[in-house]
């Protein structure tokens, strides 16, 4: 019986080297000279230092382009909300989505039942696998999900004949 499983991954390589890239550029453009901006990748997720508000938006926006152009996905990322550090500093923490949790993979499940195609859905930790009969419906949920603008990106890896 056919089937593929609908995940939720982040490739933290890219994410590592769009974060480089964005301390890069901070740390030489002129308009961010002598700010002591930092952008750095933590076990937390990736954060953000500045001097001023308007530098650490700046600073927001060097890094969803890095991310944008190594194909990063924004929905991959949440937080980042701009918050006092002390010192006349501002800080901001994203975190990391890395894997489906067992809410959104319900939420998929439903949106997958739904549909009203002749497939199953079930749920193994952070992967849901969808089966079903003929490869056309499979196909189909396929479209489907890509078609939803779901608050995660959802890849589909692990199709089986």
């Amino acid at each position: 019986m056919p089937s593929f499983d609908v995940v939720s991954r982040v490739d933290l390589q890219e994410v590592r080297n769009a974060v480089d890239q964005a301390a890069r550029e901070t740390s030489t453009r002129y308009d961010f000279k002598g700010t002591g901006t930092q952008v750095r990748l933590t076990d937390e997720g990736i954060a953000l230092e500045s001097s001023t508000e308007d530098r650490l938006k700046a600073a927001i926006e060097v890094l969803k382009e890095r991310l944008v152009h190594r194909k990063v996905s924004l929905k991959s990322i949440a937080g980042g909300a701009i918050q006092p550090a002390g010192g006349a500093r501002y800080k901001a923490l994203f975190i990391l989505n890395r894997g489906l949790d067992s809410e959104a993979a319900r939420e998929v499940s439903k949106k997958i039942r739904d549909m009203g195609i002749k497939v199953q859905a079930q749920i193994n930790a952070d992967v849901v696998r969808v089966s079903g009969k003929k490869r056309d419906e499979l196909q189909s949920v396929i479209a489907e999900l890509r078609g939803l603008d779901y608050r995660l990106p959802l890849q589909f890896v692990n199709y089986r004949d």
